[in-house]
């Protein structure tokens, strides 16, 4: 466990000022409405926004936790601010973590014989349930890995030609509506960026592919996959943890697929039976 948390650049952190205020922003927050939201005056927001004050560590976490900011960019505040992180980042596999391993591992396998899958903040896979390479097996798909030695990116999978595109129904619009939400994430997390950035539909997008609406005939975006036993359709849900004091636990989620018509539970039920014996897949 660490409470180290550097600037993702190397390079110093930012000024407290200019970064509380990209954070307001950001949150669609006026100072006005902050200010009210938190009990600091307007004047003195603004003064801690322009450099003439300095904001003192009880008031800054509470302007963090007002405007929702992540436990990661609470820590770089906090450093901007010349205070020393607050929140620790331990690792996947820490000892500080194993209850909460369980816990998430028991939810993952619950939730068979639908697919789950346990996501960091750069999309990448820690563990999956036994259906999700169930569900690999039956439509033909063997996941490779865009760099050897990392583990496995859900990004990479939906958005690189070599992942399950040849699969996808409509995967223009599925990978469209993945990247918004992805690029929603991104602003703050320069890895990700990074990651998207370097993606290949990053160098071919237009204004009239940044509208993505679900059909009209269906209330979400479905993701559908060809397969042996015909057309497989999910929606996506995803859980987080309510209220993470690691910097890790915070960044985590697990990514549920929930199976959309009939004919896609009957699918899962039985090429699950076949794989049963795999449980829990662990990429880290």
């Amino acid at each position: 466990m660490s409470f180290a948390d550097p600037s993702p650049s190397g390079q110093p952190p930012p000024r407290i000022g200019p970064l509380l205020r990209a954070l307001r922003v950001r949150r669609g927050y006026s100072q006005l409405a902050l200010a009210l939201h938190t009990g600091v005056s307007q004047r003195h927001l603004s003064c801690l926004e322009t450099g003439k004050a300095q904001p003192s560590q009880a008031m800054l976490l509470a302007l963090m936790d007002a405007l929702g900011v992540p436990l990661a960019e609470r820590n770089q505040a906090l450093m901007a601010a010349g205070f020393a992180p607050h929140y620790p980042r331990s690792d996947w596999g820490a000892q500080a973590l194993l209850q909460v391993r369980d816990a998430l591992r028991r939810l993952l396998k619950a939730h068979e014989p639908a697919p789950a899958m346990l996501l960091d903040a750069q999309w990448n896979l820690l563990e999956t349930n036994a259906a999700v390479p169930a569900l690999m097996r039956l439509i033909g798909f063997v996941p490779g890995q865009a760099t050897p030695g990392e583990p496995l990116n859900l990004l990479d999978l939906l958005l690189r030609p070599d992942g399950l595109q040849r699969w996808l129904i409509d995967a223009p619009r599925v990978a469209q509506a993945v990247r918004q939400r992805a690029e929603a994430e991104a602003p703050f997390n320069p890895a990700l960026a990074a990651r998207l950035q370097a993606m290949p539909s990053a160098r071919h997008r237009t204004a009239a592919t940044l509208a993505v609406t679900p059909r009209p005939h269906s209330p979400v975006l479905l993701l559908q996959l060809q397969s042996g036993a015909g057309v497989l359709s999910f929606m996506s849900a995803y859980t987080t943890l309510g209220s993470p004091m690691d910097v890790t636990l915070d960044s985590l989620r697990i990514d549920h697929l929930l199976p959309a018509d009939a004919s896609t539970r009957e699918a899962l039920e039985r090429s699950h039976s076949i794989v049963r014996g795999f449980g829990l897949l662990c990429f880290q």
